[in-house]
This record gives C-alpha cells, sequence and structure tokens, in this order.
C-alpha cells in the first residue's frame, strides 16, 4: 500500500505539536522572566531610593558620596536591564505606536553584548537622527534579537565581526531599491550582517519558510527568521538577504517612517524641588517601599499617612476625605 500521503500528515501533525510545545514554552519562560524582573525592580527600588537620600545629608566632593553615587549607578545599570527583560515579558504583540528604533537597536545591543562571548566583535553604526516608525516595539525586538541570533552562530565557532547599522534612506523610482516589493518614500534601512559560515545557494530561498533550519535539531526550531519575515511584512515592510558561503551574510530589513512632525523643545527643569505641606495618603503592600516614599515625601514637608493595605486605605479615605489632598497608591494592589 502507499502510505505517503498518511505519512505526511503524520510528520505536518507532529511539527504542528510541536510549534505549540515551543510557543507554549516560550510564553511560560516570558511570564516567569517578567514575575522575576518584577520582583526584583521592587528590591532595587528601596536601594535606589536610600541611597539618593544617605547622598542628601552629604556634600558632593566626599568620599562617601562619591562611594554612594557608584552603588547609584550600579543599581540603575540593573534598573535598565529589567526594563528590558519586562519589554520581551509583555504580550502586547499588535499594538503599533511611533517608535524609534535606534533607542531600540542601542536596548538590544546591551542585552546581545552580555550574551555573546567575547570572540565576536559587535560593532555598530547607529545614525541617532532617524525619523520615527509605527510598530510595536516588543516585535522590532524580537527581529533584532532573531537576526543577531543567528549571526552569532553562524560565528560562535571561529568568532568574527557582527555589525548593525541603521540608516534612513528615499526610495525613489529611479533607483535600484525601487525593484523591491515597497512604494516610494522615506524608510529606515536596518543591517545586521556577520563574518560567519554564510549560507549555501540552495537554501537563500527557504530560509524565511517556517521550520526549515540548518541547524541540528537540538540547536533551533526554524521559526526564528519566518517570525522575523511575518512581522517585517505585517509592518509594511521588507527585508532582503544576501551571502556566499564562507563569506558572510548581510540582512536588509526595510520599514517605513512616520512623517516628522516639527515640535518645541521642552526646557529641562533645572530648579530645586520646593516640595510643601499637603496631606498625602500613600498606599504600597510592599513595606520596605512604602517606607521609603514615606522618608522622601516628608524630606520634602509633605503630611504623610503610609498604609499597606488597599481596604484600610479605603476606609481611612471614606471617614475623613477632607483630610487627604492627594492619593499615591502602587498600580496593583492585594483585594
Amino acid at each position: 500500500h502507499d502510505i505517503t500521503k498518511r505519512i505526511f500528515a503524520e510528520n505536518q501533525l507532529a511539527k504542528a505539536q510541536e510549534s505549540l510545545q515551543q510557543s507554549q514554552k516560550l510564553e511560560a519562560i516570558g511570564n516567569l522572566a517578567g514575575g522575576i524582573a518584577h520582583d526584583f525592580n521592587n528590591i532595587l527600588t528601596p536601594i535606589i531610593g536610600y541611597t539618593e537620600i544617605s547622598q542628601l545629608s552629604l556634600p558632593e566632593s566626599s568620599k562617601d558620596w562619591q562611594n554612594l553615587q557608584e552603588v547609584l549607578n550600579a543599581a540603575n545599570q540593573a534598573r535598565e536591564l529589567i526594563r528590558q527583560i519586562l519589554t520581551f515579558s509583555r504580550r502586547n504583540e499588535t499594538e503599533k505606536k511611533p517608535v524609534l528604533l535606534q533607542a531600540l537597536v542601542k536596548d538590544a545591543l546591551k542585552l546581545l553584548r552580555a550574551s555573546i562571548p567575547s570572540t565576536i566583535e559587535i560593532r555598530e553604526s547607529v545614525d541617532p537622527n532617524c525619523d520615527a516608525i509605527s510598530a510595536n516595539p516588543t516585535q522590532m525586538h524580537q527581529i533584532l534579537m532573531n537576526l543577531c541570533t543567528n549571526a552569532y552562530y553562524a560565528m560562535r565557532d571561529q568568532g568574527g565581526i557582527l555589525v548593525i547599522s541603521l540608516v534612513e534612506i528615499d526610495i525613489t523610482p529611479d533607483n535600484y531599491i525601487a525593484n523591491l516589493d515597497l512604494r516610494t518614500g522615506k524608510y529606515l534601512r536596518l543591517e545586521v550582517s556577520d563574518t560567519g559560515t554564510g549560507i549555501e545557494k540552495d537554501y537563500l530561498e527557504r530560509i524565511f519558510e517556517p521550520y526549515f533550519t540548518t541547524k541540528p535539531m537540538d540547536d533551533g526550531t526554524g521559526l526564528g527568521l519566518s517570525v522575523v519575515h511575518g512581522i517585517v511584512t505585517s509592518h509594511s515592510g521588507h527585508i532582503t538577504v544576501y551571502s556566499e558561503p564562507g563569506q558572510g551574510s548581510t540582512f536588509h530589513v526595510y520599514l517605513p517612517v512616520i512623517v516628522k512632525h516639527q515640535t518645541k523643545d521642552e526646557p529641562l527643569l533645572t530648579e530645586e524641588v520646593s516640595g510643601g505641606t499637603e496631606r498625602i495618603l500613600l498606599v504600597d503592600d510592599d513595606e520596605k517601599i512604602g517606607c521609603l516614599e514615606k522618608e522622601q515625601l516628608e524630606s520634602l514637608g509633605y503630611q504623610v499617612t503610609a498604609l499597606t493595605s488597599g481596604v484600610e486605605a479605603a476606609e481611612t479615605f471614606r471617614k475623613a476625605p477632607q483630610d487627604i489632598d492627594i492619593v499615591i497608591t502602587d498600580m496593583t494592589m492585594p483585594n
């Protein structure tokens, strides 16, 4: 009996089940990372806050103030890393908003440098004046991380150079880029290139296919580049690849920019915070953070009632709303 169709159907079902399991695994990892990042942020808040309070009582020229500044710098670096992890773990994958891609590239490179071995040199050439694009930030991170991870994989044995560049270009009917599947106009061109093993010519036409991979079974799912292709397409963009065996690979991603609107520069706040005498009801279920915020506000002259229970805070407010000028509360409270 010819069982070709049955075997094909069974293989397709197995691939679909594997894809679902991988998707569920990634979702679980994202949720776990988000939870850990949130808890770690709560640990960092009193470290940063009490360091700043301690600095207020010291002259900036003192050794103790400078030591505390080093603590503050390290804590802020940790907070920045946490912010990036939270960005990855959020599931807002359809919402688009104006995004400065150059800022996201900088963020992604910080994460990459921490995870890519020193045998791979990272070079960047990012135009800081690029206009914004209408995009989903999380999906832009996915593009950057997937392309850079692929480049790393191609160089992981021998080392090499990973180059990331971002420029704004103008696509017109009379230039060579017009041959791409794009309308004329202004675009950002993101380039990710490596000096790795390159891609065989026979594989180039298939690299954006789901499940297609040249990696061993345990090293990849074959979904990375297909996800990138899907995201770029959904943002009215285009992606190309050039590669030769032994000569590395170069990916170009084109994304349309938003027409620039003139805005006035807001003046920076330079005067010191004046404080006040108003009465504040402060609510935070984390007692350490509540104590820190109470001390910060009282140092500015405010009268603060700090509570850790949302229910108790609501009762306090109902009894004498005229005695409270403002309520400061944690975003999410039990009960």
